[in-house]
């Protein structure tokens, strides 16, 4: 069977896709992903096919309508950012038309909803894939109100719709003129189409664990929390010798990344406040420059690594913590490598997993970056560090890591879908 995987965003975005087609590759199916041509050098010495999509993800970060989505911190300013991204998107939608052509079934992240409309066309099952919990349910709001006010069941349930509808906002008007300009109509069944893939054929597999989020209740049967999506270092890869050194030297040090979230603009005065909040709270520091996020000028502070990058699987269990902006795919990783996490998040459902991080006891509190400064950054890591928050972050990354939750999602498709 051929299977295509639409999926858009950072590389913390196509990593947990690319764990997924991994596992439906081992159960013997041909997997193909539709991204940005960025990541065609890592999708294809992963060992899967490629399908280029326009755009460039790096370019992108460095525009005003990025900037813009950085600030976002409410569902309002949500609403405006994904509306300025319409003209974005729209030029996605013939490349990912192009790339299910000959498919067998579409897996497509929310932000590629025309997956749903092409299958439907193509009369194929298609799998909503998402990265992150979506699916109404009153026993929690939607992650974009999350860390909010809460006014009971009801309330928690019309945050979801208000999500679903918001995703659905960014690519409505794009998918309904790819449409009509090929076809002379809008699809069939032309709505918001999360909540129908809720049945054997059309389901919802999340990569998300019940450790973290239970699954609720009053969740549809084909709704599928599966646990995360890993996709571990390639057999490859090594950490050079001065790293490896620099561990040797002392006690663990407190990771510190912003991953591609961080403004380049202000490398030099993150990576100052970093320094200082680590001496502060008198411990040693890798930092992660991510996409130029961070950047030190002269001589690097003794007690101070400056990492390019590594795979978060083999650096995360090494660290004595692991400070973040709260994205889904590294709060995951913080996660299961059980060791303490410190989150300041900077946008969207970063503040819900800063947030969820507290509740489960395994992270201090989240302090939003645009409230950060050195002091208390270093009482946020020395909070992080108190033996009943090490012992919490221990005992959830001992239950993530019983959890084979790729493979759990590719069984749920291949018994259901194919």
């Amino acid at each position: 069977m051929k299977i295509t995987i639409l999926t858009i965003g950072s590389r913390g975005d196509i990593q947990p896709y690319v764990a997924l087609g991994l596992a439906l590759k081992h159960a013997g199916q041909q997997v193909q992903i539709a991204t940005f041509k960025n990541f065609e050098p890592f999708i294809l010495e992963s060992g899967l096919d490629f399908y280029p999509v326009q755009g460039d993800i790096s370019s992108f970060m460095s525009s005003e309508v990025a900037n813009n989505a950085r600030q976002v911190d409410n569902p309002l300013k949500l609403l405006r950012s994904f509306n300025q991204m319409k003209e974005y998107v729209f030029d996605l939608q013939k490349d990912f038309f192009d790339a299910c052509q000959g498919s067998d079934a579409i897996v497509y992240h929310p932000g590629a909803s025309i997956g749903y409309f092409i299958a439907q066309h193509l009369r194929i099952p298609s799998i909503l894939a998402t990265p992150f919990p979506m699916a109404p349910t009153k026993a929690y709001p939607s992650l974009i109100f999350y860390h909010l006010p809460r006014f009971g069941k009801l309330y928690n349930l019309l945050t979801h719709k208000i999500f679903e509808n918001i995703m659905w906002m960014a690519s409505r008007s794009p998918v309904q003129q790819f449409w009509k300009q090929n076809f002379g109509k809008k699809p069939e069944n032309f709505r918001c189409p999360y909540g129908m893939q809720t049945t054997k054929k059309l389901p919802t597999i999340i990569s998300c664990s019940d450790a973290v989020f239970p699954r609720p209740e009053d969740w549809p049967e084909h709704v599928h929390n599966t646990g995360y999506w890993f996709l571990d270092e390639s057999p490859d890869w090594s950490p050079s010798e001065d790293l490896l050194e620099f561990l040797e030297q002392g006690p663990p040090p407190v990771y510190v990344g912003f991953g591609s979230i961080a403004d380049p603009k202000l490398a030099l005065e993150t990576t100052q406040l970093v320094v200082d909040a680590l001496n502060l709270a008198g411990q040693r520091g890798v930092l992660s420059s991510g996409w130029q996020g961070m950047s030190i000028e002269g001589k690097i502070p003794d007690g101070i690594y400056l990492l390019e990058s590594a795979p978060h699987t083999w650096l995360f269990p090494r660290m004595a913590a692991v400070v973040h902006h709260g994205g889904a795919g590294t709060t995951a990783a913080g996660l299961r490598a059980g060791v303490p996490s410190v989150v300041f998040p900077h946008s969207n459902d970063q503040y819900a997993w800063g947030q969820r991080v507290y509740e489960l006891g395994v992270g201090s509190k989240p302090i939003p970056r645009k409230q950060l400064n050195a002091e208390r950054m270093a009482e946020a890591i020395q909070e992080a560090l108190g033996d009943n928050v090490k012992q919490a972050a221990k005992g959830i990354g001992l239950k993530i890591q019983q959890e084979n939750g790729a493979e759990k999602a590719a069984r749920i498709i291949l018994e259901n879908c194919l």
